[in-house]
């Protein structure tokens, strides 16, 4: 837990917590999800300046439905629900609570009855996003009401004098208008924050807790060449320089040029203590012959693991083993409702290290969103071209080559996905895509190149936007900006003759082809 200023917000199992949190660490207040039982004790020890109780999917009204330790509201800190949370608020503090005759999901208009600090210079009338069944019908003790709809006459509560605030609508989400403003008088005119979370802040403090931790110890760092690992190592190495060592495994399953970029990047330019292990061969070599996407990706990941584990033998006995975690790999590793436990995407860990190898873990950027880690890389002086690098699969192109690996297909995708990623570069909003690249079909076709005729290969195009990963849809790229991909792949890459753009979206289909 930091000991700087931060907001608690307990989690209820709603869709938007993670929203939450990123829309109070926007206005540069550090925030941290946490379960629902928490208790005022644990909060005690390191008193938050506010409290959020997020919305979620169960009722008040149903017997064994997520409840809060009551205490939290004797702390003498102000407290803020959110739909879920303002009729837990409500029912713990003596208030009622019942099921709506309409329900509200979506847009509303709500009107403004009494703006107090929370709703100081917004408009009287206000659309905001209300997804909800019950609703507040008798305010506790204390309360007034601030807002109210024609079929919900209690849209906002508040005991000015203890600060405790309720909302029925979303103030997180984008289609609630002054939602940002919401916040902001929460966050500062209620809670007294002072909005100094920075990037800077954040590396003064990290240096300093990895100096303490590490001591006079060595870190072992893998490091992929992506955003995570690479902004892990930067800091790191700021905070215990020639301590961390650093373990590239070069695949042969990279985009073209990435394996280079690295090796310039964090071995001339930082001058970190970089071991490079050029293993395309044996990679290779063990590709030959598989065509099954999950049989590609254990064969992938056993020979990682292998050829990671001999090189950490070569530098020697380490104690602390660094790992690019970020904050939703966090928060997602526990359901908030006591559910079974969700597993980290294995691309985010070295997992499967041989017993014998004995670490403990160190996680520098388990507090950050990847938004955030961006920008501490820019922080950090990390080149733009790896802090805007776009998420690439831990398998790399071996997921990307449909059917066998070969030396020649990666050769051929490598350009290929140059000639994307050369013109998607051109657009405006090209860090708006989530992702952009191309992928290699088993599947040749007929064409016609000058007076003869060809039998080559077909490359798809896949450009897709997304805030997380877990869902995306495809971007309406420019014809424009298609037609010169397609004519650059065709008239550059010798053996694709045919192009074509993937126009499904995530669910049903998966982002990666396998």
């Amino acid at each position: 837990m930091k000991a700087h200023e931060w907001i608690a917000i307990l989690d209820f199992g709603s869709q938007y917590s993670q929203l939450i949190a990123r829309r109070v660490r926007e206005q540069k207040v550090y925030c941290e999800i946490m379960r629902y039982d928490t208790t005022a004790a644990t909060l005690r020890a390191n008193p938050p300046k506010g409290i959020i109780l997020s919305g979620g999917p169960a009722s008040v009204l149903t017997a064994g439905s997520p409840d809060c330790d009551a205490a939290l509201f004797e702390l003498g800190i102000p407290v803020l629900g959110i739909c879920y949370g303002m009729q837990l608020m409500a029912r713990t503090l003596g208030g009622t609570v019942q099921p709506g005759q309409e329900r509200e999901y979506g847009r509303a208009l709500i009107s403004v009855t009494q703006p107090d600090r929370l709703f100081r210079d917004v408009p009287p009338e206000l659309t905001v996003w209300m997804s909800h069944g019950d609703h507040v019908n008798a305010l506790p003790s204390g309360f007034i009401t601030l807002a109210a709809t024609p079929s919900c006459p209690h849209t906002a509560m508040a005991d000015v004098e203890r600060g405790f605030y309720g909302l029925q609508f979303h103030p997180e989400v984008a289609h609630t208008a002054q939602g940002h403003t919401i916040l902001n008088r929460y966050l500062f005119d209620i809670c007294g924050c002072a909005g100094d979370w920075t990037m800077t802040q954040f590396i003064e403090e990290s240096v300093t807790a990895i100096r303490a931790r590490v001591g006079n110890d060595h870190v072992l760092c893998g490091l992929s060449g992506g955003v995570d690992s690479s902004i892990a190592a930067a800091l790191l190495h700021r905070a215990i320089g020639d301590q961390l060592h650093c373990v590239f495994v070069d695949n042969g399953l990279l985009r073209h040029g990435e394996a280079e970029q690295v090796e310039t990047t964090f071995g001339a330019a930082f001058g970190m203590d970089l071991r490079v292990a050029h293993a395309q061969d044996i990679f290779l070599n063990r590709l030959a012959g598989v065509s099954d996407p999950e049989q590609k990706r254990k064969v992938i990941g056993n020979t990682f693991i292998e050829v990671f584990t001999a090189e950490a033998r070569r530098i020697g006995p380490m104690k602390f083993l660094a790992q690019g975690t970020l904050y939703p790999d966090v928060i997602e590793s526990v359901s908030p409702l006591g559910g079974p436990s969700v597993t980290i995407k294995s691309h985010h860990n070295v997992g499967g290290l041989p017993d014998d190898l004995q670490f403990e873990l160190i996680e520098p950027l388990r507090e950050l969103f990847k938004d955030e880690v961006r920008a501490l890389g820019r922080a950090l002086g990390v080149p733009d071209a790896i802090v805007d690098r776009q998420p690439f699969p831990g398998p790399g192109l071996g997921v990307r080559i449909l059917g066998e690996v070969t030396r020649e297909r990666v050769a051929l995708l490598q350009q290929a996905d140059l000639r994307v990623q050369t013109e998607i570069e051109k657009l405006p909003n090209y860090r708006d895509i989530w992702q952009a690249f191309a992928v290699l079909l088993p599947v040749q076709t007929v064409g016609v190149m000058g007076d003869e005729r060809t039998y080559e290969n077909v490359a798809a195009i896949r450009a897709v936007q997304s805030l997380d990963g877990m869902t995306a849809d495809w971007v309406r790229l420019p014809y424009d900006t298609l037609g010169a991909i397609s004519n650059r792949i065709i008239n550059e890459v010798r053996g694709i003759n045919r192009v074509v753009y993937d126009i499904s979206s995530k669910p049903p289909a998966t982002i990666e082809w396998e």
